[in-house]
């Protein structure tokens, strides 16, 4: 197609997530990008009228909610296939604890199914990476749901380091008779690691480095805080731990899952530092979940703690976002926080919010169009738009 495509999204319910609800608005995509939001009115006043041009089109939603794509901010999706078992499982490299080196980005099949459900559920980003059987699993990469090339969906590589507290790593090693076979081996292998990163970044920023470690050197954007570490952290013990450490190597951390986040709200608030809570839409299948509830999220947002909701994919199932963020608004999440939970707050949390997150010009055009509140599980997503292509259209796959 020559030139750029236009499509304008009129008469919807325009909720930016970067300011107010706008009632009766539109938003209007140039390309790949968001051009402008505003009121159907300022149209009028404007006199401009959406009109079909040769590159030009019009989504009449006719009040229907339109929303910042969503966002998964803790996912497996791609390196845990759906249908395939242990041979779409890329999950976890569970030969050695320690793998920074390892990239998530390499582990994902684009072709994965839970893909397309993501897309028809109005989530267009997501992070996904390694899992939590090591005390360090590997980079994280936050990308689009849509395409068939991974490189091609990339949004931030690496975006975070993958770390894990708790029962994971304990029983992947200790049943070897390997360290770590306790909680105090865990974070031994943990400060060990930060020690000699810092200690070979030192010496690579003073010039006495006499050569690269193909190891150390992904810790460069952790120590440097262009990335934060990505703590998988249930129980409150894990999660202070997860905490002191950070403090002590004054990185920056993401605590996810955060399982009983609401017995220590006040200290995590007071350490300043994100939560990724869930996912509670599933069995308290271990020790360190048995106090899981829908209430974390709303306890800690209350506390001051910026928060996010994840389904933790597969575990439960990522077309399940909206309903898990639903929940935790039904449990004391206020409505406009459960909003933000999908979108401008995981984009801010994984870094990604001068792209994704909120329907600003200049954004990607990353948009999902309900019927209804998302939240409430009867509301039907209408249509999604990834980088200002329709790429789920509900009237089209009935």
């Amino acid at each position: 197609m020559e030139g750029d495509f236009f499509m304008w999204i009129v008469n919807g319910r325009i909720y930016t997530m970067s300011g107010d609800v706008i009632s009766n608005g539109y938003v209007r995509t140039k390309g790949n990008l968001i051009q402008s939001v505003g009121t159907m009115e300022s149209l009028k006043k404007e006199k401009k009228d959406p009109a079909h041009g040769k590159n030009e089109k019009v989504l009449d939603v006719h009040g229907a909610w339109v929303l910042p794509g969503l966002i998964e901010a803790h996912a497996h999706i791609g390196l845990t296939e759906e249908k395939n078992g242990i041979i779409g499982d890329d999950c976890n490299e569970m030969t050695n604890p320690i793998l920074p080196g390892l990239r998530g980005l390499d582990g994902v099949n684009a072709m994965d199914p839970a893909f397309h459900d993501a897309i028809q559920a109005g989530i267009t980003s997501v992070m996904a990476g390694p899992g939590s059987a090591n005390v360090v699993g590997g980079q994280f990469v936050f990308m689009k749901t849509q395409g068939r090339c991974v490189d091609n969906m990339i949004v931030k590589s690496p975006a975070a380091m993958k770390v894990a507290f708790g029962e994971n790593p304990k029983t992947s090693y200790g049943d070897q008779n390997m360290c770590p076979a306790t909680r105090m081996g865990i974070a031994y292998m943990l400060r060990k690691e930060l020690f000699q990163a810092s200690q070979y970044l030192e010496k690579k920023e003073s010039g006495k480095l006499e050569e690269q470690d193909f190891d150390l050197e992904p810790w460069i954007p952790v120590l440097k805080k262009e990335i934060p570490l990505k703590a998988h952290a249930h129980r409150a013990d894990d999660i202070l731990t997860a905490i002191r450490i950070a403090k002590e190597y004054d990185i920056d951390i993401t605590l996810d899952h955060c399982t009983e986040g609401h017995l220590i709200a006040d200290e995590i608030a007071a350490s300043g530092f994100p939560a990724i809570v869930g996912t509670d839409l599933t069995a308290r299948s271990k020790v360190e979940v048995e106090y899981m509830s829908f209430k974390t999220a709303g306890i800690l947002a209350d506390a001051g703690v910026k928060v996010a909701v994840t389904t933790d994919h597969p575990v439960a199932l990522i077309q399940y976002l909206p309903i898990c963020a639903g929940y935790s608004v039904k449990y004391g999440l206020p409505m406009e926080e459960g909003l933000k939970a999908l979108t401008i707050y995981p984009a801010q949390i994984c870094r990604t919010d001068d792209r994704v997150g909120s329907l600003e010009p200049g954004k990607d055009a990353d948009i999902a169009v309900f019927d209804g509140n998302p939240m409430e599980v009867f509301t039907q997503t209408l249509y999604t738009i990834v980088d200002g292509e329709i790429v789920y259209d509900r009237e089209e796959n009935r």
